[in-house]
Formats: structure tokens, C-alpha cells, sequence
């Protein structure tokens, strides 16, 4: 600095002291940011950069971690059956789950904004975000469990093929030795001697539990004959607390409603009927002569719906939870975009003749593309690491059918079998998959930054 004399000579004052010390945009100085550093630098050196570089050194290691492996362990990964299927499993959940996820959001999103109580449809489908995954597994567990009585996906799938095909009233009857039944190939019963025409035909059978008896059936009759058809009986010949007489309609026993009986003729079929309420049929008289026989179809077992949890379908099954409960998110963020849109666009595309389709395949979707690529590369990193749903809902049966890295992970690592070398090489690879990924994401938010 200069300052003026009396004798009119410029006078050099000196800089201040502390003139050359340079400090950072908010005034501190560097020093005292490295120590507001230094301990969250601590954590992540000890929670992150020494777990990943250790796993990276133990991946080369045996088992006890002693005897230098090379490249096995990863040469493992690829060669054994088990891990091979949790490495396919994991490509069919990062192709799978973020795109129908990430689809199914759009859609809603698109949907609520045209429908009056959207706010509400959006809580509702968000919802499921609130609950953990230990919770859904358990929820989705129950939903595909095998018995449509407690299972909700095979009660819906067994009413819809019972509404289209007849299910089978009696799986479990049979006749006893002594009644005029006798086995007829392929599951079906046939009368020992051809019956005649104004004649009363007995059938009974047994081996039918009571819940799964008609709840309307009703106390088996006799049939009444008439001189031209071919009548008679179907009933349960069992009575309840004993006493019966085998061949007998005794008065506490019932007719088998429903089932089916038909007259056959030199291997062909003359005529068929249904016994009533009470068990009573008729036939006409083409019947007359002919083996009365009780078809297959009385006896085969009642479809029960899909086996969802078996080896081929577990893992569909499992994505199936996981939408369920992610598409609400990305609902959510698809609707906050949608929201930024700007409508004159929408509006010009209308006025130049564009139907609705059109607007939003050639103007809304362009127009969401970074928010879609945010959703979808934020569900796939979430995917690579899946393991609290599959490990809940899988069965141990299909447990392996179903397996994906994070879980075999765990397995490899803590299993009764461990080798932490498989484990550590498991950790690498699953590292290595998020690393392009995570790159991507970072590019893609550095060019959103400079527009």
C-alpha cells in the first residue's frame, strides 16, 4: 500500500501479515477443514476403503487363507453349478426388475394424473415402500403358499380355472371287493355284469372324506324303475358311528351328487347322466345290455394351482415381490418429473393433430428420459444386491433354483461350509457389476449439471 508524505514522496506501507495465507470460499482455512475431514475420512477408510481392498486381497487366498490361489477362486465362480445360477439369476433380475418396475411406474404415473382420486391410488401404490423386505418376504411367503386355502395367488388361479373347467367331485373313492364295481383301467370303475333295462342299478362306493362330500347332497334313495331305461343309485355306502350293510342304502348315508355315470358298449359310450342330490340317475334304453361305468373323471385330484415356489418358477415369483414393491418408488419420481413438463409442449403436440398415444410416446417419454435413466440405474444397483426376498420367500427346497450373489455371498462366507476365498471373490465380482453402473449414473449427472 502507498500513502502520501508531507514532502509529497509515496510512502510503502507493508502487506499484513497474514496477506499470503489463502482460505477457501467460506473463509476456512484449509488446516481446520482437514480437521472437520479427517474423522469422517477415518470412517470411510475403515468402513469402506479397507473392507474392499481387504476382500480384494483375501479373493486370491484358499480357503484358510494361507496358500496363495491366484485367479481360482474366480474361476470357481464360473465353474460351479451352484454360483453359475446365482450369476444367471442376477442377469434375469438386473434385466427384469428395474425395467417392469421402472415401466409400471410410468404407466401409474401417466394414469393418476387423468383420474379423480390419483392422490389416493399414488399413496396406495407407494405404500408398500414403508414396509421392510424381511416383512414383504414374509407377506409374499403366505401369498404363494401351495394350498388355495391359505394361499392368495393359487385361491385366485384355482377359481379361475374352476369357472372354466369342471373340478373333479370325489378324488378318493373307490369301491370295496364285495360290491358290484370293478376296476376299469386308467382310474376309471365298471360294473362286473351289464345291466338291464326296468331294473335298479346299485353303486355304491366308499373312501369319500366328509368335508369333501356335496354340501347339498342328500340322503341316498332308491331309484324308482321304469320298463325302459336303466335306473339306479350312486351313494356313499359308509355310515357314520358303524352299523351299516355293505350293498345297502342304509338311511344315514348319502347319494354322491354330481358324479357321473355312463353305459358303454363295445368300448364306446351309448349314453351318459349325473346322479341327483340323492344319488338317483337314469338312463334310457340305449343302456340296456351295457357296463355301467363310473369315468376318470369322477376321481382325479382337484387342481390345486401353481406350484409359484418350485424350481422353475421361484424366481419369477420372487421379482414378482419385488415390483410389487419398488414400482411405487418409481412412481413417485416419474410423477415429480411429469410434474416439470412443460404443458404448451403437450398442448402443441394435441393441436397438430397428435392422439393421446402419440403425445406420450413421442413428446412425454423423450421428454422423462433423464428421470427414467435416474429410476432405472438406481433400481439396477439396487437389484445387483438383492437378498432379503429371495432369502425369505425361496423355500429350501428351491432355494439353489432361486439363488442370486448376494445371498450365495452370505452362504460362501457364513454358510456350515464356508470359504471365505469364494465369499471375498463373490464380493469383488459384485463390485465390479455396480463400478460401470455407478459411472454411468455419475456421467449422466455431470452432463444434466451443465445444461
Amino acid at each position: 500500500m502507498t500513502s502520501a508524505t508531507a514532502g509529497g514522496a509515496a510512502k510503502v506501507t507493508p502487506p499484513p501479515a497474514d496477506k499470503g495465507k489463502r482460505k477457501s470460499v467460506t473463509g476456512t482455512r484449509k488446516l481446520m477443514a482437514a480437521g472437520f475431514l479427517l474423522p469422517a475420512l477415518v470412517l470411510l477408510g475403515a468402513l469402506v476403503v479397507y473392507p474392499i481392498g481387504y476382500s480384494v486381497y483375501r479373493s486370491f487366498f484358499d480357503k484358510s487363507g494361507d496358500n496363495f490361489a491366484g485367479f481360482g477362486n474366480f474361476v470357481e465362480i464360473f465353474t460351479d453349478d451352484t454360483i453359475l445360477t446365482a450369476v444367471k439369476n442376477n442377469a434375469i433380475w438386473v434385466v427384469v426388475a428395474p425395467a417392469v418396475s421402472t415401466a409400471l411406474g410410468l404407466i401409474f404415473a401417466v394414469l393418476t394424473e387423468r383420474i379423480r382420486w390419483g392422490t389416493a391410488f399414488k399413496l396406495l401404490v407407494f405404500m408398500p415402500m414403508a414396509i421392510s423386505m424381511l416383512a414383504a418376504g414374509i407377506i409374499f411367503r403366505l401369498v404363494y403358499e401351495q394350498n388355495p386355502e391359505r394361499g392368495v395367488a393359487n385361491a385366485v388361479a384355482v377359481s379361475v380355472h374352476d369357472m372354466f373347467s369342471e373340478s373333479a367331485g370325489f378324488p378318493k373313492a373307490r369301491p370295496l371287493p364285495v360290491h358290484p364295481l370293478k376296476a376299469g383301467g386308467g382310474g376309471s370303475f365298471v360294473t362286473k355284469q351289464p345291466v338291464r333295462a326296468g331294473e335298479q342299478v346299485l353303486l355304491p362306493l366308499v373312501g369319500v372324506p366328509p368335508a369333501k362330500m356335496p354340501g347339498d347332497a342328500e340322503i341316498a334313495a332308491p331309484a324308482k324303475t321304469a320298463p325302459d331305461k336303466v335306473t339306479g343309485t350312486a351313494w356313499l355306502d359308509f355310515t357314520k358311528g358303524g352299523g351299516g350293510r355293505p350293498n345297502a342304502i342304509d338311511p344315514k348315508e348319502f347319494g354322491l351328487k354330481g358324479i357321473k355315470v355312463e353305459a358303454v358298449k363295445d368300448g364306446k359310450v351309448v349314453d351318459s347322466a349325473k346322479a341327483g342330490a340323492d344319488g338317483t340317475f337314469t338312463l334310457s334304453a340305449k343302456a340296456d345290455g351295457a357296463e355301467l361305468r363310473f369315468p376318470a373323471s369322477n376321481f382325479r385330484e382337484p387342481y390345486n394351482g401353481v406350484d409359484w415356489l418350485g424350481p422353475s418358477l421361484v424366481t419369477p415369483a420372487i421379482i414378482g415381490s419385488y415390483v410389487w414393491m419398488w414400482a411405487g418408488f418409481a412412481m413417485v419420481l416419474i410423477a415429480a418429473g411429469l410434474a416439470g413438463l412443460p404443458r404448451e409442449l403437450l398442448e402443441a403436440a394435441r393441436v397438430d393433430g397428435a392422439n393421446e398415444w402419440q403425445v406420450f410416446r413421442r413428446v412425454t417419454v423423450p421428454l422423462l428420459a433423464p428421470v427414467l435413466a435416474v429410476v432405472l440405474v438406481t433400481l439396477m444397483i439396487n437389484v445387483l444386491k438383492i437378498f432379503d426376498l429371495v432369502f425369505i420367500i425361496a423355500p429350501g427346497s428351491s432355494q439353489d433354483d432361486a439363488n442370486v450373489l448376494a445371498l450365495q455371498l452370505y452362504r460362501s462366507s457364513f454358510g456350515t461350509d464356508a470359504d471365505p476365498g469364494i465369499g471375498s471373490a463373490i464380493a469383488v465380482l459384485l463390485l465390479l457389476l455396480v463400478v460401470p453402473v455407478m459411472l454411468f449414473n455419475i456421467r449422466r449427472m455431470r452432463k444434466e449439471s451443465r445444461r
